[in-house]
């Protein structure tokens, strides 16, 4: 339950707000999920976090574990190599996933395909508007919700699992995954691409690990992203 009610609660706020952000003030579908992350997932998972430490009466870092220090060299090491490795499966299994969105997901109006606007279909919004979203998704997706995510997910959820072992990080990758309920269509790619991620945050009990590799997963793609808008730009964009 814990692992995906603020997933529910976050497509329940992507699903009610997304039409008037859409349409009434002209903004991609993206931009409710970076607003959702301000106003459901942050004040979830990190309200949850400070809440269990309140009720136990102590800090917040005896409530978020693994976070045991990871010597530089290693840590660095570490790094690149599931940045490369996770970014290299995730490329590969990437027209699995676009499959599976035109296959099974073709249904999903407009106003709520979170790809609309973003990789695709940029052209219908203004360069001023697709820059708004980016700076906005650049603080909010890049760096506050990897960083909860992680202190939810594997500083809080994964210990707790412990007692499942080396089937831990499985489970606590996948329902992570499922969590994302408004891009169900990349649950493949997702779990793929986090699952040696987060089996080295559970061998290395470091969420510093699972931390610094998700804000580079999410900063590639903004960068990509920002390519495509300057781009859009250059080719006359109102």
């Amino acid at each position: 339950m814990l692992h995906l009610l603020p997933g529910v609660l976050i497509v329940v706020f992507f699903m009610a707000v997304a039409p008037l952000v859409v349409r009434g003030f002209g903004f991609p579908p993206v931009m409710v999920i970076y607003l959702a992350s301000v106003f459901v997932l942050v004040p979830f998972e990190l309200g949850y976090l400070i809440y269990q430490a309140r009720k136990q009466g102590t800090s917040l870092g005896n409530i978020v574990l693994y976070r045991q220090p990871v010597p530089i060299g290693q840590f660095v090491l570490l790094v690149v190599a599931l940045f490369v490795g996770s970014s290299l499966i995730g490329a590969l299994l990437y027209p699995v996933d676009f499959f599976v969105q035109e296959n099974l997901f073709s249904w999903i109006p407009g106003v709520y395909d979170v790809t609309n606007g973003l990789y695709w279909g940029a052209a219908r919004y203004s360069t001023a508007t697709l820059l708004i979203t980016w700076v906005f998704g650049l603080v909010v997706n890049v760096i506050v919700a990897p960083v909860v995510e992680e202190m939810y997910f594997r500083g809080y959820l994964l210990p707790r699992i412990s007692r499942l072992g080396a089937w831990a990080p499985l489970l606590n990758t996948v329902l992570f995954s499922l969590y994302h309920f408004f891009s169900a269509f990349q649950n493949l790619g997702r779990i793929m691409t986090f699952l040696p991620v987060v089996y080295a945050a559970w061998w290395k009990r470091s969420i510093y690990v699972s931390i610094t590799v998700h804000v580079l997963f999410n900063l590639t793609a903004s960068i990509f992203t920002l390519l495509l808008i300057l781009g859009i730009f250059g080719a006359g964009s109102s």
